[in-house]
């Protein structure tokens, strides 16, 4: 069985490209290979307010990028993200994913199988083909809601500060590893894969891997 950790957050959308490439190196391989999958929390920016800020603003002070390169970038996902079945719509506010991490621990611990992967796909979807708020109670309750999760257990996470610790340490775990950059996939705690590499990429990384 490979063990595959996929470290990412929600607010990356080439984190939505490398989901969806390994979504579909992983149709590809089928049952040739178990795979035991986890979604691991990375923060791109873990001080952005709870109420968010605008997009085109948070990609100017931290990357300088001009209206024109954004507009670029968004042509530059939507064209990758079709070529593999992912939707990127219009985003105009980056937000806090905190939320949304817990989530995802909560899934990964007390969940029924495959309840991570079902949330982790619900969610970048939410926000990077919907641009809804990932780290809004209301917002992540509905997503719960509607892939069939126990959305009164997910309200008692979201309104306390259940798995606040527990994120924190997996962060800065991988951090003291080496990550700092997403998405990242670390295969058997020790193989790295960086970056949303292409899906043959991943599928043969995968293979030959299962068999050394």
């Amino acid at each position: 069985m490979l063990r595959i950790d996929f470290i990412s957050d929600i607010n990356c959308p080439w984190c939505a490209l490398g989901l969806a490439n390994l979504e579909q190196a992983l149709n590809n391989i089928g049952d040739d290979l178990q795979i035991d999958l986890h979604f691991q929390p990375f923060e791109l920016n873990p001080t952005l307010p709870v109420e968010g800020v605008k997009l085109v603003d948070y990609l100017f002070n931290k990357y300088s990028m001009s209206a024109d390169q954004i507009n670029a970038s968004y042509d530059t996902f939507r064209e990758r993200g079709a070529e593999v079945g992912f939707y990127f719509g219009k985003r105009e506010f980056i937000w806090n994913t905190f939320n949304a991490h817990r989530l995802l621990y909560w899934t990964d611990k007390e969940g029924p199988t495959d309840s991570q992967r079902q949330l982790k796909l619900a969610l970048m979807q939410a926000y990077q083909g919907e641009g809804k708020n990932p780290n809004d109670i209301d917002v992540l309750l509905t997503i719960v809601e509607q892939i069939g999760l126990d959305v009164n257990r997910a309200r008692e996470v979201l309104t306390s500060e259940t798995f606040t610790q527990e994120v924190r340490e997996l962060e800065q775990q991988w951090q003291s590893a080496g990550i700092n950059a997403v998405p990242s996939i670390v295969i058997n705690q020790r193989q790295l894969i960086q970056g949303a590499q292409p899906i043959d990429v991943l599928e043969n990384a995968l293979r030959q891997l299962a068999n050394t």
